[in-house]
């Protein structure tokens, strides 16, 4: 019953929140495409319930920036983790900056959440690659229904994976309405309240 009430407020939640953002999302849309050549949208492949998916963003990065991943896996500063993330990452269009700063750029995913691929709040998806290394450490992760939000993303952005992995686990024990409720404030409360590094 509660994963029915949790399916019905994430498609309610989502189609309000689409409606509610449409003009947002058509000057994103303006500005990625004055800012740099490629689409407005971005289809990521993501993994969620165990199953892959297209995730949604809006463009923040130069066209075709995955094939650039390679050649700059040297600077990764995650190298105690399956993630990749780089400081600085020359392929972030100022835009895209910008986007990242205040997290817009994954506003479209509300459409995943309505089609059902996420929720809007759960385990941050990742790449099949990135899921492939840490699947037989944390198949409960795996297998539950990704988020937009988490409950890691409220804390320090400089989390160890075991310290992220963990936080997932417990946000699976904890799972409730309340809870998600509580993780929905308090992401968007970080939104307007923090500034991350870009």
């Amino acid at each position: 019953m509660k994963l029915k009430v949790k399916r019905f407020l994430d498609i309610v939640l989502s189609f309000l929140g689409l409606v509610i953002l449409s003009p947002l999302f058509l000057i994103m849309g303006v500005l990625i495409k004055l800012d740099s050549k490629g689409s407005v949208f971005v289809k990521l492949k993501r993994v969620s319930r165990g199953k892959g998916f297209d995730f949604i963003k809006f463009r923040s990065m130069v066209k075709d920036a995955h094939l650039q991943k390679g050649q700059l896996a040297v600077f990764n500063n995650r190298q105690d983790t399956p993630f990749f993330k780089m400081k600085n990452d020359p392929r972030i269009t100022r835009v895209g900056r910008f986007l990242r700063r205040y997290f817009l750029d994954e506003l479209p995913s509300l459409i995943n959440v309505l089609k059902g691929d996420i929720s809007l709040v759960g385990p941050r998806p990742h790449e099949p690659e990135e899921v492939n290394l840490y699947i037989s450490q944390y198949p409960e992760v795996v297998a539950a229904k990704a988020g937009i939000t988490c409950l890691p993303r409220l804390y320090n952005p400089h989390l160890t994976f075991e310290e992220e992995m963990n936080f997932e686990r417990e946000y699976l024990e904890r799972q409730s309405l309340l809870l998600d409720f509580k993780i929905l404030a308090k992401t968007l409360l970080k939104v307007f309240k923090d500034r991350p590094e870009g």
